[in-house]
């Protein structure tokens, strides 16, 4: 059974682990305020996954494909809510500089994350075409993709936020956390220009 899985592990982690909107705001996260209270944010971003790509495997991105104006709409909430993170981190100072500066994502921020994400909604609905010869019915496949990414996702998001919090470590003035913040704002900002490419 490992073995007829394996390829679909190791595309979900190639997937997860790539940096994207989920990996940035992890390795901030870990930056700011460390593993455990950056819990939450990376919970609810692999459960957040794990939904999509259930869903998309269950068949609820054809819906998405069928209404572009849903599509749309959900491109401009993801794309706002993306930029307003963004600014976010960028005016960000150094950790615990002041201690109602900031909080760290909820788990449900971490979700709509993800829920926002058409590229989300896209890599769910490819391992749904890739991968439906493993699963015997689109219930199975659902369960199937969206344990394997929820897990994968768990695992890499964690290797990105203990990566943040090695660069805690490493960055002691104020002006060094400035452009680390203002360099993560800046790839979260990015991370928004393909989804408004054409498929």
């Amino acid at each position: 059974m490992l073995q007829s899985i394996l390829p679909l592990i190791l595309f979900a982690f190639v997937a997860t682990a790539t940096p994207g909107i989920a990996t940035t705001l992890s390795t901030a996260s870990g930056a700011q305020f460390g593993f455990r209270r950056s819990v939450p944010l990376m919970a609810g971003s692999a459960a957040g996954l794990a939904t999509v790509t259930g869903a998309a495997a269950a068949g609820l991105a054809g819906l998405l494909l069928a209404m572009p104006s849903l599509q749309l709409a959900m491109k401009i909430a993801g794309s706002l809510y993306l930029v307003w993170l963004a600014i976010k981190i960028g005016r960000a100072g150094p950790p615990n500089l002041d201690v109602t500066m900031a909080k760290p994502n909820s788990f449900v921020g971490g979700a709509g994350i993800q829920w926002m994400n058409p590229k989300g909604w896209a890599m769910g609905l490819g391992a749904a075409a890739s991968f439906a010869a493993l699963a015997d019915g689109p219930a199975q496949l659902a369960l199937l993709l969206g344990s394997t990414f929820g897990l994968t996702a768990a695992i890499s998001l964690s290797i990105w936020c203990v990566a943040g919090m090695i660069l805690a470590r490493l960055l002691k003035t104020e002006w060094q956390w400035r452009a680390l913040n203002i360099a993560l704002a800046l790839v979260l900002a990015a991370s928004i220009i393909p989804m408004w490419r054409p498929a």
